[in-house]
């Protein structure tokens, strides 16, 4: 099997699991290659790397069997070691239910991964995605995730709790903040279409990744669209370190160059990097490696990995 470059992939919402057992990488994302409403769902493929360079793949990590809810909307897989196995959350819509994030399960990053919770753990009765795993202090997991459009308007970021085995919601969501709170975020070019038909403002809000600065402040970072009408990743901040926040934003984006949905990873050089997609307008989306250093509360991007 030939060896790819990141330039190689078309990918979405990367997400890297390093297995230290392995000294291997695993890249999820959404891989179909027209993920879309109205475009059936295939499913969601792994590659794999030892140096974040030079990939293997791909390796179909999930295809749903016969009588799976999800039909269309195969989005942003990540998985998340607990207890032993691996975690897939990832995103579907289904005919007559809206869009959710389920569980599911393998004892592999490879895969096979299978239905775990009893369908989507989000509210099923809101427009969700991108649900993330955050691990409070006490050991509780909770997930992280979006509601969104066509439901409503204003994007924004919930969490609820779910049970030590991940099979379902432990207690009801709580909401941590709209994605216009953050000062440079807009609505997206399409937002121009929604005008010419009288809607109201639209801002979105993806792929939320939490994460703890040495100071132990929680952060979060996420995407939406900036001034300029890219794709963008910014953060945010919980003054408490709570998920209950309240939370502040940095007044510009960590990245501002049409690329986003981030999450951080420890490499196994000793480095932390950002991953991301860039363009964000498909096809072809790549996905992008930045080493990534804290320098006095505010992150640094060196430059990216040779792609």
């Amino acid at each position: 099997m030939p060896l790819l470059r990141a330039n190689d992939l078309q990918i979405r919402d990367p997400f890297v699991l390093p297995v230290a057992a392995e000294q291997q990488y695993y890249l999820f994302g959404t891989t179909d290659k027209k993920p879309w409403p109205g475009s059936s769902g295939v499913g969601f493929d792994t590659y794999r790397s030892r140096d974040l360079i030079n990939w293997e793949g791909p390796f179909p990590a999930f295809r749903p069997e016969p009588g799976f809810w999800g039909t269309q909307c195969f989005w942003a897989p990540e998985v998340h070691v607990w207890r032993g196995r691996f975690y897939m959350f990832a995103s579907f819509e289904g005919s007559g239910r809206l869009r959710g994030t389920q569980i599911l399960v393998a004892d592999h990053p490879l895969g096979p991964f299978r239905p775990h919770s009893d369908g989507a753990v989000t509210p099923a009765d809101a427009e969700c995605l991108d649900g993330t795993l955050h691990v409070a202090p006490d050991g509780t997991p909770w997930m992280i995730f979006s509601r969104d459009w066509p439901l409503i308007d204003v994007g924004r970021y919930s969490a609820l709790p779910l049970r030590d085995d991940f099979s379902a919601a432990a207690g009801p969501a709580i909401e941590l903040f709209a994605v216009n709170a953050a000062p440079w975020v807009r609505t997206p070019p399409w937002q121009k279409e929604r005008d010419a038909k009288g809607q109201p403002p639209c801002f979105i809000a993806d792929g939320a990744w939490p994460f703890r600065l040495r100071s132990g402040q929680l952060c979060l970072l996420f995407s939406s669209w900036n001034e300029k009408g890219n794709y963008a990743t910014g953060l945010a901040r919980s003054l408490p370190g709570e998920l209950a926040g309240p939370w502040q934003f940095d007044p510009l984006p960590l990245f501002p160059a049409d690329g986003g949905h981030a999450m951080i990873f420890a490499g196994f050089d000793g480095v932390s990097y950002l991953s991301l997609h860039q363009p964000n307008s498909p096809p072809p989306e790549h996905p992008r490696f930045f080493p990534v250093e804290e320098i006095g509360g505010q992150l640094r991007l060196g430059t990216a990995l040779p792609s």
